[in-house]
């Protein structure tokens, strides 16, 4: 298969032809493990297994021995509504999901019809050429054809976490899909792909495992199992009590059926699921990819957020502006480049770049060698070793040879690095050192360039054992994004810390924090000097620190898992391969989408796909929004439920004149019209503007806080008190079981939708209008009117929820006692400004 290279391939292969693809697919199938799970079916046996559809299950049973069809059909009708709610909430859900999935699917890099092109990785097949650089996962099992210092991480198949070096022996050619490109540069011809492959044979035991439950889900989880033993033995109790009075088995069974549906709230594992997977919806749509949607839960608690600075903070341009060399000891601005001596700096550092640049700084390097070049060399030379980028500060090495066996031998990195291995004299390396701080101070990014030679005809084991001339000084400029100092001020307002974490070197990452308008950026602290620090002075050193600079893999990882154990909150920006421990290791790790190298974006939990900072404004502010919102709706939840039991419970217990006030008909009606408000109508809440004026969230693994809890225990025995008013009220007033139990409904369903209105803001606002339109929300209480009316209305209905029409005055007052066991929290709301 190999060929002569063509524009757009350096390769010489020309890869498989649009036919052959084909037949391969045919003949060996898609790049996937298996089928995906049937959607439908999985979310038929989740409703069946819930414990409420169980509940109505059995009631209709019980309604059907008792030979009361109607009720029987009625909750059969109930139980397919209730379904089909499900089935919508996790059908929404899943098209969420499969859209994220979508969009991260990842991509290979292959050479098809002698060109380079980039496919979806289900795409590819076997035979397939891939290109496999630095920073990438390897999309397929495969044999290596060509190699340049490759390297692969195979820790996912063997455990070892060292790099094992690649070539094209036969005993050493073999890569495997799942694996991560630890450095260098190479082609691979794809073998296996799909569940072929050696990662294919272990997918099978990957699906069974489940994910684990975020500290949150787990409460919830354990508040839904607690209630649900409560429910049982609250069923047995009233079952007892009310057998035992009546001596009616089936009656009895009912009641006890009643108030056990009362007790399960669960509405909130559902309402929690609907928020984060809907949230990371949202977030898509703004161009943000939670890759878990657990993240959207984080996003609201960030309390800093740490930030690689090029192409974060910076343009990601690198322009050249400056060249110092060595020899003429001259500094060149961008117009007099073409000159011999700042050629030669250009050259060198272009030749110390990978043949097809992949970093901002290589492109330009590779542009401007094009513009200064009398003849351009590159088609005569191949790079045949290659020492990448290593050593603290950090250096590396390219060796090129044409065909007569000429070489070049170039090298570039930290200035520090290059100056030490050129073996410059005190004075000499002392006058370069004064040079690199004035470009520094100008926020340049300077790297030295040095041309190597060698003796022997093997290569030295260390890139810093060849003989280095220094060649010159190469200063690019980066500048801060347009706007950028303005993202900041909103992290600062929103009580959210911001620290640079970045390889450049102190004075260069000073000034650009300056000009970005990073707060105290004076505070600057080193990677090595960071890592020879004890655990206490480590933690004040990284609370007091605002750039950190000259950072390297390990020392990012111990910024980030330092600020965790002070309790931080932490989200992180990286792009690099070097990003990926602490992007892991971050609650909340961001990656690029355009420049992020593939091993980032499989660390990280959120990936930017056009790269703005600006981005994380939005999603924490709709982080922020989806936490509140989900307070809201558990508060309404706890609320709504605590008189539905008590009503259901009160009358029996004490034996009042009408015990079996409501049955599960009326039971089933109110969970109709509270799952809908909680897990729908809440989510649609719009967010405030006072959300990035907010503090963070304080995690403590609650949902709701001590204070916030009891307020809806409050507002709940609020309601029940007027209920159960209403319900004294019309007996004293001798109206009859039917009316009395009519105007408890009128009562209820009225605070239940005066709680919907009152909870959606949890403080009063001074100056401004009280909600912003929530259309789902009005829908809803709008659907919800409606079908009261019907109830009272269409006498067939009527008599079977066991209602008489009460007079007019006497719906009125249970109106207004609805109105008033809701509304006096409005008076004691605690109010807050809501700034523009």
């Amino acid at each position: 298969m190999a060929g002569k290279s063509k524009t757009g391939n350096p390769f010489p292969f020309r890869g498989l032809s649009a036919q052959e693809v084909l037949t391969a697919r045919k003949q060996f199938g898609e790049n996937t493990f298996g089928k995906p799970a049937n959607v439908l079916w999985a979310s038929f046996k989740k409703s069946f297994l819930d414990p409420v559809f169980l509940l109505l299950i059995l009631a209709a049973v019980l309604y059907l021995l008792l030979n009361q069809v109607a009720e029987a059909v009625y909750m059969t009708a109930a139980v397919i509504v209730i379904a089909s709610i499900s089935f919508y909430q996790e059908n929404k859900s899943g098209k969420a999901l499969d859209a994220l999935q979508k969009i991260t699917a990842p991509h290979a890099k292959v050479i098809r019809n002698s060109e380079v092109a980039l496919i979806p990785q289900q795409e590819l097949v076997v035979g397939d050429y891939v290109v496999a650089e630095e920073g990438i996962v390897l999309p397929a099992d495969g044999e290596v054809v060509q190699a340049n210092d490759f390297s692969v991480n195979e820790s996912l198949l063997t455990g070892e976490a060292v790099a094992v070096f690649k070539n094209t022996d036969n005993d050493n050619n073999r890569v495997y899909q799942g694996t991560t490109v630890s450095s260098g540069l190479a082609v691979y011809q794809a073998t296996q792909v799909g569940a072929a492959t050696r990662m294919g044979g272990i997918a099978h035991s990957l699906g069974e495992i489940k994910s684990e439950p975020s500290p949150l889900e787990k409460k919830i989880n354990r508040f839904v199992t607690r209630m649900s033993l409560v429910g049982l033995a609250v069923f047995v109790m009233v079952w007892a009590v009310h057998y035992f009075r009546s001596g009616l088995l089936a009656d009895s069974l009912l009641q006890a059926l009643t108030l056990a549906m009362s007790i399960l709230p669960e509405e909130i594992p559902v309402a929690f699921s609907t928020f984060m997977a809907l949230g990371a919806w949202r977030l898509m749509q703004k161009g943000i990819i939670a890759k878990d949607v657990k993240t959207v839960e984080a996003l609201g608690a960030a309390t800093v957020i740490c930030l690689d600075k090029t192409g974060t903070i910076t343009e990601n341009e690198m322009k050249l502006e400056q060249v110092y060399h060595y020899a003429a000891g001259q500094l060149f601005s961008s117009s007099d480049f073409t000159g011999v001596a700042a050629a030669e700096v250009v050259t060198y550092g272009m030749w110390a770049s990978e043949p097809v640049p992949f970093d901002q700084m290589e492109k330009t390097l590779h542009h401007l060698y094009a513009e200064v070049a009398q003849d351009d060399q590159r088609r005569y030379y191949h790079l045949v070793h290659e020492y990448p980028l290593a050593g603290r500060p950090p250096m590396m090495t390219h060796v090129f040879e044409n065909e007569r066996g000429d070489r070049i031998i170039s090298a570039k990195g930290a200035p520090e690095k290059i100056i030490s291995v050129a073996k410059l004299t005190t004075q000499e390396t002392q006058r370069l050192k004064t040079i690199v701080a004035g470009l520094n101070a100008k926020g340049y990014r300077v790297l030295a360039v040095a041309e190597g030679s060698m003796n022997d005809a093997a290569f030295p084991a260390n890139q810093e054992d060849f003989d280095f001339r220094f060649v010159g000084l190469l200063a690019f400029y980066d500048p801060p994004k347009k706007g950028i100092n303005h993202v900041f001020n909103q992290f600062y307002q929103a009580g959210i810390a911001v620290k640079i974490i970045t390889g450049d070197s102190t004075e260069t990452a000073r000034a650009i924090a300056v000009q970005a308008g990073i707060r105290e950026a004076e505070k600057t602290m080193e990677g090595n000097e960071l890592m020879a620090l004890d655990d206490e002075a480590l933690k004040q050193a990284v609370t007091d620190t605002t750039v950190f600079t000259r950072m390297y893999p390990e020392a990012k990882l111990k910024i980030i898992q330092t600020l965790k154990a002070l309790g931080h909150v932490v989200a992180m920006t990286g792009d690099g391969v070097n990003d990926a421990p602490a992007l892991k290791a971050a609650h909340i790790g961001i990656a690029m989408g355009k420049r992020g190298a593939e091993t980032a974006r499989e660390a990280a939990s959120l990936v930017l796909l056009k790269d703005k900072l600006d981005k994380m404004v939005d999603a924490i502010a709709m982080g922020r929004g989806i936490s509140l919102n989900l307070k809201k709706a558990v508060r309404y939840i706890i609320s709504i439920h605590i008189p539905i039991i008590l009503i259901v419970t009160i009358p029996l217990m004490l034996h009042w004149v009408y015990p079996d006030i409501f049955s599960p008909v009326h039971v089933v009606f109110l969970e109709l019209v509270m799952g809908p408000t909680c897990s729908i109508a809440y989510e649609n809440e719009p967010g405030g503007k006072f959300l990035m004026t907010m503090p963070p969230r304080v995690v403590t693994g609650d949902l709701l806080s001590f204070r916030e809890l009891g307020t809806a225990l409050v507002q709940g025995l609020a309601i029940t008190a007027g209920t159960l008013l209403v319900y004294q009220g019309s007996v004293y007033l001798q109206q009859g079981e039917h009316v009395t139990r009519a105007l408890v409904f009128i009562a209820l369903i009225s605070s239940n939708i005066f709680l919907t209105l009152t909870d959606r803001a949890l403080y009063k606002a001074k100056n401004g209008s009280r909600f912003q339109r929530n259309i789902v929300l009005r829908l809803v209480i709008i659907i919800t009117l409606l079908l009261v009316a019907v109830i009272f209305t269409v006498p067939p209905i009527r008599n079977f929820f066991g209602f008489a029409i009460p007079a007019f005055w006497l719906v009125l007052t249970a109106t207004g006692v609805g109105l008033l066991s809701v509304m006096w929290f409005d008076l004691v709301k605690k109010e807050v400004s809501v700034k523009r």
